[in-house]
């Protein structure tokens, strides 16, 4: 895609020293500074980045915001006109961006106030046309905008454009989870990756990491990033920068050491 038809997208992340995004880590007192430098790096009068929206996917919004309510839906609603929805004509200056493909999220209003130094947030659903009549109604009776982008799944592509088009952004922050954060990676999407390294980690294996594949959805071919900064915040975090340069063009299929290992691991999990 080219990058003058969607937003200059940042990937802006805080993850333990063993690559968590979620985690006991994040609750303890040695990474909670009063001034933490993961929130001051983009949100306050000093902040280095400046976007105009944050992007989440559906699951990282349920933890955060609605704690995975049931939307609370007419199935007998009028039928609602085909296409995008805009609540406030666009006007609104900061927006919160969720992917949330067939519509499960559930909003009581479509603004968000005090939201990371913004007076305001306007909430824009990004939907498939798998989202019912039902929940788009839901929406608009909510005052939440949506934007309908792909069939049976959503086209990150499209929402980028649409981004562009519709919403009229120049920025927008990428801030989770591990699969939509690795989905635009893929898809060559994301312009640069920033992470906030806390000094602690927790060693759990169920939880979130940086990036993660979802099968059917992205594979796990390696990205490679160029580094661009690095430095030592005072409240003892890391800050780490990186431009993405791409996906790696190696071809595993063909690499016959690569197989043998891929052969060896499995021989040893299926004795």
């Amino acid at each position: 895609m080219d990058k003058a038809n969607r937003p200059h997208i940042f990937c802006h992340m805080e993850t333990s020293l063993d690559g968590k995004i979620m985690g006991k880590y994040l609750w303890i007192e040695e990474t909670n500074a009063e001034e933490d430098s993961f929130y001051t790096l983009f949100s306050g009068p000093k902040a280095y980045f400046k976007p105009q929206a944050l992007l989440n996917g559906r699951t990282t919004v349920e933890d955060n915001f609605t704690f995975y309510k049931t939307p609370d839906v007419d199935e007998g609603a009028a039928p609602v006109p085909a296409g995008d929805f805009l609540a406030d004509d666009g006007k609104t200056g900061f927006y919160l961006i969720v992917t949330d493909s067939k519509g499960r999220v559930a909003w009581e209003e479509g603004q968000l106030t005090d939201f990371y130094g913004h007076e305001k947030a306007q909430v824009v659903e990004v939907l498939s046309e798998q989202a019912t009549n039902a929940y788009k109604a839901y929406l608009r009776d909510k005052g939440v905008s949506y934007l309908i982008c792909g069939k049976d799944r959503i086209d990150l592509e499209l929402t980028c454009r649409k981004l562009k088009d519709v919403l009229h952004l120049d920025s927008v922050m990428l801030g989770g989870g591990g699969a939509i954060n690795w989905s635009f990676l893929q898809q060559g999407l994301c312009d640069e990756v920033s992470v906030v390294i806390a000094p602690a980690a927790d060693g759990s294996a169920d939880t979130q990491t940086l990036f993660m594949a979802r099968p059917g959805f992205s594979d796990d071919q390696p990205v490679v990033f160029s580094v661009k900064d690095c430095k030592v915040m005072a409240d003892g975090k890391v800050w780490l920068r990186y431009d993405v340069k791409g996906k790696s063009q190696h071809n595993f299929a063909a690499d016959s050491e690569y197989q043998a290992v891929q052969d060896m691991l499995a021989k040893v999990g299926n004795p």
